[in-house]
């Protein structure tokens, strides 16, 4: 599809050791030098899992309700904000759980509005993502959808937060036996659960992926893609018990 670059980090669920790390593609990329793991790029879909997270941990939603996707329209300073599904087309009232596994856009914006954008902001802040320097109105509704700049190695240290039970810790590029790290709460153990399922849901993913597809794993996982503004940059994010791994690919 013509994509000549890409980067991976493996991660320590329990340590956050880094367990591997690869930033560029080498021969086959025009910017060999560039490190992908660490250069911010639009994090697209892959922030509605802690988005779906603050909104259950609210007790605003639970998996099972019901959030409508249909055309929506919101007045910007900038003009009229008119999000999109990847396939152009709305389904109606889903369930949350179909909606975040499926991954459609519209529900997410509308879950924001219930929310906030400046307590999504937060929790995105809390989960390691500094690269979110501007103020929540700067990102406004597109924050729902990853209209935000992230690393690599930040993202995947983020879905440690729900790996671990809504808990983030620092990423430690030299392993220290014994040696403690400082944690932080950053959404309930039950919503980081309740996402974690949605994420592994293989049912729940089909009405975008269908049943048969890559992250459709032999053993356990959760996993969630993302593809930003004009497919410039493709995610994959997903966890065992014991791993976390990220990925991405772009040019």
């Amino acid at each position: 599809r013509g994509v000549s670059d890409g980067a991976i980090v493996v991660l320590d669920n329990a340590t956050g050791d880094v367990l591997a790390y690869v930033g560029s593609s080498g021969d086959l990329s025009r910017a060999p030098e560039v490190d992908g793991a660490a250069a911010p790029r639009q994090a697209g879909s892959t922030l509605k899992p802690f988005l779906y997270a603050l909104a259950i941990d609210a007790r605003v939603l639970t998996a099972a309700s019901l959030v409508d996707d249909s055309p929506l329209a919101i007045p910007t300073a900038r003009g009229v904000y008119v999000p999109q599904n990847y396939d152009r087309d709305f389904r109606g009232s889903v369930s949350v759980r179909t909606a975040l596994a499926s991954s459609l856009n519209v529900p997410a914006v509308r879950t924001l509005e219930l929310i906030g954008v400046d307590r999504f902001h937060d929790v995105l802040r809390n989960a390691g993502l500094a690269t979110l320097t501007e103020a929540p109105d700067y990102y406004g509704a597109a924050l729902a959808l990853g209209g935000a700049d992230v690393t690599l190695v930040a993202l995947t240290n983020a879905y440690r937060v729900l790996a671990n039970g809504g808990v983030a810790s620092p990423v430690r590029y030299r392993m220290q036996d014994g040696a403690a790290s400082v944690t932080k709460r950053v959404v309930g153990a039950d919503a980081a659960f309740v996402v974690t399922d949605i994420l592994a849901d293989r049912g729940a993913r089909a009405a975008t992926f269908g049943l048969e597809n890559p992250l459709a794993t032999r053993l356990w996982s959760a996993a969630k893609t993302g593809t930003s503004k004009d497919m410039r940059d493709n995610w994959c994010i997903g966890y065992t018990s014991r791993y976390t791994v990220g990925v991405w690919v772009g040019n």
